[in-house]
């Protein structure tokens, strides 16, 4: 074959290659976003489940701690907060209220012991601490999953391709500065 005629088909192969890598660089980008999506779908599973044991829990402790008004209205108010939260940042900013509300409602159900015997507590407090797991480990899989969208959206070739097709980075799920800190503990 003569170099001319080799010529168009080098460039024709040229062509299908990139053509290929666009093609994939852009089904990474929408499949790592969908992957954000979902993963934060899951987050909001569990943050539902929480917030449906939520007043079956207040309901309880309310027979043993009418005096506790305050916490259990206050637990309540913070439910409502993550309910009500529509972005990555308000959910995470409602969703640590609602932690420290219910460490308070925890902490004044050691004060009554037939509270803390009572089977219905116990079974809802053993499925609060399990949801409580799940969602932490719900946060952590958005994070890993958002790190690999963002690092997609902001190297170099498929920023590119991000940019020209408007993907936009997430924010992470992140714990509140309060809950950062060492306790104090003392025997």
């Amino acid at each position: 074959m003569s170099d001319i005629m080799l010529m168009p088909i080098v460039i024709i192969l040229v062509i299908i290659f990139i053509v290929f890598t666009l093609v994939h660089m852009y089904n990474n980008l929408v499949g790592l976003r969908n992957r954000v999506k979902n993963s934060y779908s899951q987050i909001d599973v569990q943050l539902k489940r929480r917030n449906d044991l939520i007043p079956n829990l207040v309901e309880t402790v309310k027979g043993y701690a009418e005096h506790e008004k305050s916490v259990l209205e206050e637990v309540t108010k913070a439910r409502t907060g993550v309910m009500n939260a529509t972005t990555v940042e308000e959910t995470s900013a409602a969703n640590n209220v609602l932690t420290g509300a219910l460490k308070t409602l925890f902490a004044v159900a050691e004060n009554y012991p037939d509270l803390k015997a009572n089977s219905n507590f116990q079974q809802l407090q053993s499925e609060l601490s399990e949801t409580e797991d799940k969602i932490a480990y719900s946060r952590q899989f958005y994070n890993d999953v958002v790190l690999k969208y963002n690092n997609a959206c902001q190297q170099f070739p498929s920023s590119m391709l991000a940019k020209m097709f408007g993907f936009k980075t997430e924010e992470y799920f992140e714990t509140a500065e309060s809950e950062k800190t060492v306790p104090h503990v003392e025997f």
